[in-house]
């Protein structure tokens, strides 16, 4: 693999960064939810780019992202009746929309054979602005190593995909930090489908549009493309093992790490933090006992703690209700673990 010089753009070096991205190079975005990897949609060898580097499967589809929903008007088929509800409702935002799409718009690698797109427009000027001044749409799947937890800062992308990539464009730290809902309506004639869990809730959609819509908890077989990122393969894992714990088991969970002389990380809210603190080798602390901070802090602490100096043996994770933004925090704890619980 050819090593570049992988730059560190400002939000004042837009301009610089669009113009990489335009011509074909690999541009590393902010947005609310994680960073993208961004490539031209429309460019074969861009995004082809973006498999190799990453190490993705390549029947594994990408988002592309967009500025407008009116840019994907020119690209659909047929335009689900909800649809622009939902662009309405929630865009700029955490909302990805798979629709059907017209033929050779874009390389064939962004659908994965699938005649389906996602689209999404992020919450996040900068990025905007970049898509704006690039005059493309651009794949922007997480910028990380294909399968390890996603990167929510400037620092996570550098150490994944340094000499990778040609530039990070930097923006701090990401607002929600789990990946957006992805909603199917490729179909006009069938009721929306929730395909990932994201920060906007089956509850506030079915709110908003006043109809049932359901959540696809279908497990792919290995032959399956899925229609969606994030549903078929492992995803968002440390190289530490992870263990997920339920509120009942801390001190079981402490003291068999006590027990077995293991060196443990505990990622948690504030108040379990404190108690187990003196009996485990090191803890990464969510903000606070919320639901957002603990999104916000998931993949960070992974992270932290896999990455530390630390050589930890196991890394032990609370268990969170599976409600509201809770199921999308589960959904990528349960991938992290492999299903994993700690067995009091």
């Amino acid at each position: 693999m050819e090593i570049k010089e992988t730059k560190h753009w400002t939000v004042d070096e837009i301009g610089e960064a669009a113009q990489k991205l335009k011509k074909g190079g690999l541009v590393a975005f902010p947005t609310e939810t994680v960073y993208g990897l961004g490539a031209n949609a429309m460019n074969s060898d861009a995004v082809s780019g973006v498999f190799d580097v990453k190490g993705r499967p390549h029947d594994n589809p990408l988002i592309v992202h967009v500025n407008s929903f009116e840019q994907v008007k020119d690209y659909v088929v047929a335009l689900h009746p909800y649809a622009q509800k939902l662009a309405d409702t929630y865009w700029p935002g955490p909302l990805t929309l798979i629709c059907q799409t017209k033929t050779d718009l874009f390389a064939k690698e962004v659908s994965a054979g699938l005649p389906s797109v996602s689209f999404r427009m992020p919450d996040n000027e900068a990025t905007l602005m970049l898509l704006k001044k690039a005059g493309v749409p651009a794949v922007g799947p997480s910028a990380n190593t294909s399968g390890k937890p996603s990167p929510t800062t400037y620092e996570h992308v550098y150490h994944d995909l340094q000499g990778k990539i040609d530039g990070i464009l930097d923006d701090g730290a990401t607002k929600i930090g789990v990946e957006s809902t992805v909603i199917d309506v490729s179909d006009p004639e069938q009721n929306p489908m929730i395909l990932r869990p994201g920060a906007i809730t089956k509850e506030q959609i079915q709110q908003d549009l006043g109809i049932e819509v359901s959540y696809d908890k279908h497990l792919l077989e290995t032959s399956e493309t899925p229609k969606s990122p994030g549903m078929k393969y492992k995803h968002y894992s440390p190289d530490t093992k992870v263990l997920m714990v339920k509120k009942q088991d801390w001190p079981a969970a402490v003291h068999w790490v006590k027990e077995n002389n293991l060196c443990a990380g505990v990622l948690a809210g504030p108040r379990i933090c404190d108690e187990v603190r003196a009996n485990t080798a090191a803890t990464f602390s969510y903000s606070d006992d919320s639901m957002l901070a603990a999104t916000r802090g998931l993949y960070a602490g992974m992270r932290a703690l896999d990455e530390g100096q630390l050589s930890l043996d196991v890394i032990l994770v609370a268990v969170l209700p599976e409600e509201g933004l809770g199921l999308a925090y589960m959904n990528r704890l349960k991938k992290a673990a492999a299903q994993k619980y700690f067995e009091a």
